[in-house]
């Protein structure tokens, strides 16, 4: 049963392509496959843009002005928030409470681009959630007071709203299985705040899909996490009218290949990243996909994946990623003997 919602335009009608990895595959015996949702061409591309179409229908329905919006100071939503923004002539904030990288670059540079306000709260020691509430009050103050009407979208654009997007790419998704004939594969994410991995959740479960999905967390995954994903559910679930119920033991998310913080430079993710870039001239990223594959590549290795079975491989966008700063200095120690000057 197709759920409906409406939606703006922001992205081509066609979908994402689904492409076979057969270098990776003969290699680590799986059938791999990658879903292109770096391809989203607008905005940088990456999977934020499915959730923004329906965010930002309700957004003008409701006579926002002013589009305000939260992550890390390098965030992919962030970039892509301000680019939607810019198209439908809006103004964008981004509130983050991080450390300034010292230097624009990445998605920082490209928030300035799009005509976006970054607004960067200096972590100082208190309770992360508090100093962004706090924050974030400020800020929609001051654009209150200039007449602006602020709609705020949470963290990955995850909400009820958002869930939508992927949703819909789990049709998408399932339609292209079939007819390449992998209705047996399973595909596996990335997950942070949850919204990409609940989208295809709900889809692939309420629309009968025999495609399953694992996700792997990115970031530690806490208690707190824990009951976000089910009160997550909880809300898609009253909003929808899903005919299912769902428990934490339902949400298959592998937390073992966290590499230690989120966004954190790590020579595992970076062979990873070599890996896919050199075998089948495809970019990851360092905070999403490339945890991802190189869980994946774990993942095998442990037995989780067996020989011969078919994965998708969702590719969730974030190449920017590759320019921030801390990732590129470790990137740059790695890869300086590929340069070669001549006098």
């Amino acid at each position: 049963m197709l759920l409906k919602r409406e939606k703006i335009a922001l992205l081509d009608t066609n979908p994402t392509p689904i492409n076979y990895l057969p270098t990776l595959s003969k290699e680590l015996g799986v059938e791999l496959y990658i879903k292109r949702d770096d391809l989203t061409m607008f905005g940088g591309g990456g999977n934020k843009m499915r959730k923004l179409e329906y965010i930002l229908y309700d957004a003008i329905k409701k006579g926002a002005t002013t589009l305000l919006t939260v992550g890390g100071v390098q965030t992919n939503h962030g970039r892509q928030t301000a680019a939607a923004a810019a198209k439908y002539g809006l103004k964008c904030v981004i509130v983050c409470v991080d450390e300034y990288p010292g230097e624009v670059s990445a998605n920082l540079l490209l928030d300035g681009i799009f005509n976006a306000e970054v607004v960067i709260k200096k972590n100082d020691g208190r309770d992360t959630g508090v100093q962004l509430a706090e924050t974030i009050e400020k800020v929609k103050t001051k654009y209150e007071n200039q007449g602006e009407i602020v709609y705020e979208i949470p963290v990955g654009g995850s909400d009820v709203a958002g869930v939508m997007g992927y949703y819909e790419a789990a049709v998408e998704i399932t339609e292209q299985a079939k007819k390449i004939g992998i209705e047996d594969a399973t595909v596996i994410t990335s997950v942070g705040s949850f919204g990409t991995y609940m989208g295809l959740y709900c889809g692939f479960k309420n629309e009968g899909s025999p495609l399953k999905l694992t996700g792997i967390a990115i970031l530690p995954f806490t208690d707190g996490h824990r009951e976000r994903i089910m009160k997550y559910f909880k809300e898609i679930k009253e909003e929808y009218n899903l005919p299912f119920d769902a428990s934490p033991e339902d949400f298959n998310i592998e937390t073992s290949y966290i590499r230690g913080a989120y966004n954190n430079p790590d020579v595992t993710v970076r062979k990873a990243i070599y890996r896919m870039a050199r075998k089948e001239g495809i970019l990851l990223d360092p905070c999403y996909t490339g945890k991802m594959f190189a869980g994946v590549l774990g993942m095998i290795e442990e037995g989780k994946i067996k020989q011969g079975e078919k994965i998708i491989l969702l590719h969730t966008g974030g190449m920017p990623g590759l320019y921030t700063k801390h990732h590129r200095i470790e990137f740059e120690k790695e890869l300086i003997d590929k340069i070669t000057i001549l006098d």
